[in-house]
C-alpha cells in the first residue's frame, strides 16, 4: 500500500470513528437510561373515547370471491407490539393503512422511527402527548410497559403482537444488527454467527452496548429481562401475564392463518388485511442454519424458545377453534387477492434489489453497512382508483412515517451517518 492510500485509509477510519462517538452520543441522550425499574408517572385518569365510524371501501373484482357478512362491529382501537425481525413491519404497514383510511387517531413516535427503545415505554415519548386524551392505535417499535400504554387507549382496546421461531430471529437479528452490536466485533472469520453460537458467553456481557439484540430479544421487546433462565419462576409468570394482556399472539410462520384470525377478532374484511411483504432481505443474505446451529440458537435463545413453543400451541387451539377447513379457504381467498393486488401494483410482481429501485422515496431503511433489504418497484399505468393503495401498500415504515407528520430526525441523523461510512 502508498504512503498516501495508506493515509487516505487512516483518515477514513478517524472520521469514522469519531461520527461513530458522535452519533451514539446523540443517540443515547435521546434515549432515557436503561432500567428495570423506570420512573413511573401519575397514574392517568381514565381517557377520552369518541367513536369513530369505519368507512367501507369498496373494490369491483372483489365479488370474485366469497361474499362476507358481518353481523360484528369492527375493533379500531388497537395496540400492536412490533416486536423485532418477526415480519412485524408487515403489519404495521396494514394498521397504518388502516388507520389512515379510517381517520384514527395514532399514537406516533416522536424524532426517532421507535417510542425511544430499548428503554421501556412512557407516556410522554408519544409524539404531541395530551394527558387524558384516547388514541386509537399504537403499533411502533417499543418496550412494552403495560400501565403505561393502557393509559392511552380505551379499556377495550385490544392487544396484540407476533412472535417468529427463536432460532430464525437471532439469526436475522445477528445479521441485521452485528455491526451495532461492539461485543461481535472483535468476532473473527466471515462466519460470525457460528464462532458466536459456538461459545456465546466469551463474548456476550449482559450490560454490553445493544447486546439485547443478541439474547431473547422477543422477552425484552415485551419488557422483560432477557437474562433470565428458562426455569426462573419469574418467566412463567411473565407468560402467563402476556397470555393476560394480550388478546391474541400471532405466529410469522404461519403470517396468513395469522391474519385470518386476526380478521375475525376484530371483525374486519379480507381487504383491510392485503399486505407485500415488506423489510424482507435477500435469501443470499440469510444464514442457512444446520439443525447443530438451530439447536444451539435455541439453547442460546431459551427463553425466546420457552415462549415461542407456548404460544405456538396456543395459536394452534385458536385455529382449532375457528376450523381448519374455514382457515384453509379464507387463506386461499386472501392468497388470490394478494396475488391480483400484486399484478395490479408491482412492476415485474416481485421484490428487488436497493439498486434496482427507480424511485429513490420507495428505497427501505437498510442494516449498516449493508444492502440486504429487498423493495418494489411500483408499476407505471396503475388505475387511478388504486394507485394511492398500491403506493402505500408498498411503502417503507420510515416514509410512511414521514408522511404522517412525524419528524424524524435522529433517524435521519443516523441515515446521513449511514452513508458516509458506506464511501
Amino acid at each position: 500500500m502508498s504512503q498516501h492510500q495508506h493515509k487516505s485509509a487512516t483518515q477514513r477510519v478517524t472520521l469514522v470513528i469519531f461520527f461513530t462517538c458522535v452519533t451514539m452520543v446523540l443517540y443515547s441522550f435521546s434515549t432515557p437510561y436503561l432500567q428495570a425499574s423506570p420512573r413511573r408517572l401519575p397514574r392517568a385518569v381514565p381517557c377520552t373515547h369518541q367513536t369513530i365510524p369505519i368507512q367501507k371501501r369498496e373494490f369491483p373484482h372483489a365479488s370474485k370471491g366469497p361474499r362476507e357478512v358481518k353481523s360484528c362491529k369492527p375493533k379500531v382501537d388497537l395496540m400492536f407490539l412490533k416486536t423485532h425481525k418477526t415480519a412485524s413491519s408487515t403489519i404495521l404497514n396494514i394498521l397504518l393503512r388502516f388507520g389512515q383510511r379510517n381517520h384514527l387517531k395514532f399514537a406516533l413516535p416522536n424524532s426517532r422511527n421507535d417510542f425511544f427503545y430499548p428503554s421501556r415505554f412512557v407516556r410522554t415519548q408519544v409524539k404531541d402527548y395530551v394527558p387524558g386524551v384516547c388514541y386509537n392505535i399504537i403499533c411502533n417499535h417499543m418496550r412494552f410497559n403495560a400501565e403505561e400504554v393502557e393509559a392511552l387507549l380505551p379499556n377495550d382496546a385490544f392487544f396484540f403482537t407476533i412472535l417468529r421461531e427463536p432460532a430464525m430471529v437471532f439469526e436475522s437479528s445477528f445479521h441485521y444488527f452485528k455491526k451495532l452490536v461492539p461485543l461481535t466485533w472483535m468476532i473473527r472469520g466471515e462466519d460470525k454467527l457460528t464462532v458466536f453460537l459456538s461459545d456465546p458467553n466469551r463474548y456476550f456481557t449482559t450490560d454490553g452496548f445493544n447486546a439485547f439484540y443478541l439474547k431473547n430479544v422477543q422477552f425484552f421487546d415485551l419488557g422483560y429481562d432477557n437474562n433470565l433462565n428458562p426455569e426462573d419462576p419469574i418467566v412463567e409468570q411473565a407468560i402467563h401475564a402476556i397470555s393476560d394482556r394480550f388478546q391474541l399472539i400471532l405466529i410469522a410462520e404461519y403470517f396468513e392463518e395469522s391474519l385470518i384470525l386476526l380478521k375475525d377478532a376484530l371483525c374486519w374484511e379480507t381487504d383491510d388485511l392485503l399486505f407485500f411483504k415488506l423489510n424482507a432481505r435477500r435469501s443470499t443474505s440469510v444464514a442457512q442454519l444446520t439443525p447443530e446451529l438451530r439447536a444451539k440458537a435455541h439453547e442460546w435463545n431459551s427463553v425466546d424458545w420457552k415462549l415461542y413453543r407456548h404460544f405456538n400451541a396456543t395459536f394452534w387451539a385458536r385455529v382449532d377453534t375457528y376450523g381448519r377447513k374455514r382457515m384453509e379457504r379464507d387463506v386461499k381467498e386472501l392468497r388470490r387477492r394478494n396475488m391480483e393486488m400484486s399484478t395490479i401494483c408491482i412492476d415485474g410482481g416481485m421484490a428487488v434489489e436497493e439498486r434496482d429501485i427507480r424511485d429513490e422515496s420507495m428505497k427501505p431503511w437498510q442494516p449498516v453497512g449493508e444492502n440486504s433489504i429487498l423493495g418494489y418497484n411500483l408499476r407505471t399505468n396503475i388505475d387511478q382508483q388504486y394507485s394511492e393503495l398500491c403506493r402505500k401498500m408498498l411503502m417503507p415504515e420510515i416514509q410512511y412515517l414521514t408522511e404522517l407528520g412525524v419528524n424524524l430526525w435522529l433517524t435521519q441523523l443516523w441515515s446521513w451517518f449511514k452513508y458516509f461510512l458506506a464511501l
